[in-house]
């Protein structure tokens, strides 16, 4: 079974309740719904904070103001996302069912509905802050719940272990981390040129030469430090001992040097966004309340890679994934003797450079900021109480608030939108939020957008009641190893919408049906799309409330189980989501 396989998309077998047949009224094919909700929905993540630091949960719709780009935007989707709710278990399968197969019972042991990633930083992060925080986190994992699973992954690719209970595998992964940069040789450089200086030379600096000073008596020449480009010319000449006839020498070395400082952060800079991506991707299967906890000392997200950072939130929001950071340098101070040089430089680049590492400091820890921010986490610095900050990390805000908008005549230009949020009356609050978002560079497919929503919600753990839909769930043992599990959904049509087209009343439904495994991983999926064109007369006879009824098969071993339902419907665009716990003995 491939916990990564994506949902398969299949028809099924309808029936109607007290009905031989359905004839062409109700039929399922192998098309999936194209829902009309609109693509360029952004979702904003909110947290508010009394002057305690606790979140509050009571705010309403109309307490909240949203800024796009400075106009003000209406707030179309409103949700108060509260962690920790335990969601409902399904409803036991009524005693006159005409189904002959065994029911599955219900299990009263508690099921895994919490997901923590580990993800240390450990191409960026130095050898004592490292340890600091991976025994921090190594305590944390020792004080998980029954019902908790935990990840551990690094920047680097190595020594990973998937979401498991087996604290014994996740005390050995963690006892193997250790610094693993990707470029570099670790030796001093000449000139030394930070990524942070190399952006500067490269991207913001444009064609603007270092100043060149001529002494009007030796005819030396000194180069100005006004410029980062000026500063690690003058410490070519330096380090290099060049005499001062040299400068065109050292300004060309110092370009080089420019040039593969900064190809050297893109490529580590670039590698941690694509396995925070993953950790996202990954951790989104996962039914339950989900939480990356990134332990990084920073890492700088120059222009060219801001869109790669946000598409990392929107992908995180889509998908009810938090992700929370922690400053993995602790409480830390700047020494302009410390790091900037092994040689003696002069005092002038010597100032200069701590300048511009102070700037560094700052910068590198704005992607923690911004994705904690952004998703509903929290962001944790300046702070060496790493235990207490794994403990505040480990869960989510007690309340995140859930506000969506669509952009009126959004171009899709790639261009970034600033996003503010206020309440509408000032309290004594604070509030965190996502801080932007890119727009598209081009039109969305509706029908992928749509398809995405559905399977968003399956991997999910919400239970969501805008349908009258019940779960049930039935298996049948086959032998020793093999069952048959069937998974039914039984769907009133009192409640979902018809639109009257050629004498029928019609509406399109999709259903989902998806296996977890106890731990949580995806096991396998089926999603059906159900046409409804029915006739005057049949929808009379179901105004009553009585269901059709959608059974949904799968090949298990057996196990435990927990069992996943959605059903959704096009015209209305509701949704009803719930949950089953299925235990084959």
């Amino acid at each position: 079974m491939n916990r990564y396989c994506p949902l398969v998309f299949l028809a099924g077998f309808v029936t109607l309740a007290a009905q031989e047949t359905a004839g062409p009224e109700i039929a399922s094919h192998d098309q999936p719904a194209t829902f009309q909700s609109r693509v360029n929905l952004v979702l904003v993540p909110v947290v508010v904070r009394d002057r305690s630091g606790e979140a509050v949960g009571n705010l309403k719709k109309e307490d909240f103001q949203l800024f796009d780009k400075g106009k003000r935007q209406e707030i179309t989707k409103f949700l108060v996302e509260k962690s920790g709710e335990q969601t409902a278990e399904a409803k036991p399968l009524p005693s006159d069912s005409p189904l002959e197969s065994q029911s599955a019972p219900a299990s009263a042991e508690p099921i895994a509905n919490h997901f923590i990633a580990y993800l240390f930083d450990d191409v960026h992060t130095k050898f004592a802050d490292l340890v600091r925080v991976r025994d921090a986190a190594g305590r944390n994992i020792d004080g998980l719940l029954p019902t908790d699973r935990a990840a551990i992954i690094t920047t680097s690719g190595q020594d990973t272990v998937d979401f498991t209970a087996d604290r014994a595998r996740l005390h050995e992964a963690l006892l193997k981390l250790r610094p693993r940069p990707v470029t570099g040789s670790g030796a001093q450089e000449c000139p030394d040129v930070s990524y942070f200086m190399a952006d500067l030379i490269e991207n913001k600096e444009g064609e603007q030469p270092p100043q060149t000073l001529t002494n009007a008596t030796t005819g030396a020449i000194t180069v100005s430090t006004q410029t980062a480009l000026g500063v690690a010319t003058q410490e070519t000449m330096i380090c290099m001992n060049f005499p001062p006839q040299a400068y065109s020498s050292a300004l060309s070395m110092a370009e080089s040097a420019a040039r593969q400082a900064l190809a050297n952060g893109l490529h580590e800079s670039r590698l941690s966004l694509i396995v925070l991506k993953d950790a996202v991707r990954r951790i989104s299967v996962m039914p339950g309340q989900r939480v990356i906890i990134l332990a990084s000392p920073g890492f700088l997200v120059v222009d060219e890679l801001r869109p790669e950072e946000l598409e990392v939130v929107d992908r995180a929001v889509r998908s009810n994934v938090v992700i929370s950071s922690l400053d993995a340098r602790g409480l830390y101070t700047e020494d302009p003797a410390g790091d900037i040089a092994q040689q003696q430089y002069d005092p002038n680049v010597t100032r200069a450079k701590f300048a511009y590492q102070q700037q560094e400091n700052i910068a590198v820890a704005d992607p923690l900021a911004e994705m904690a921010a952004g998703t509903g986490g929290t962001f944790i610095q300046n702070n060496n109480d790493f235990d207490a900050g794994f403990r505040r990390l480990a869960s989510a805000p007690e309340y995140i608030y859930l506000l969506g908008f669509s952009p009126d005549n959004l171009k899709s230009d790639g261009s970034f939108h600033a996003l503010k949020v206020k309440l509408a009356t000032p309290a004594k609050l604070n509030l965190q939020a996502r801080r932007g978002y890119y727009a598209p560079r081009r039109d969305e497919d509706q029908a992928a957008a749509a398809k995405q929503e559905v399977e968003d919600a399956v991997f999910s753990r919400d239970e969501i009641h805008d349908l009258n839909v019940d779960l049930h769930t039935q298996f049948f043992k086959s032998g020793d190893s093999d069952a048959k599990l069937t998974v039914i959904a039984s769907i009133s049509l009192k409640q979902v919408p018809l639109r009257k087209e050629a004498g029928r009343n019609c509406n399109d439904l999709t259903v989902v049906s998806a296996v977890f495994d106890y731990d949580g991983n995806f096991v396998s999926a089926v999603t059906k799309t159900v046409t409804l064109r029915l006739k005057d007369e049949t929808v009379q006879k179901l105004a009553d409330g009585r269901p059709i009824t959608i059974r949904t098969p799968f090949d298990v071993h057996p196990g435990k189980y927990v069992v996943r339902l959605v059903v959704r419907d096009a015209e209305g665009k509701q949704m009803s989501a719930g949950n089953s716990v299925v235990e084959i003995p």
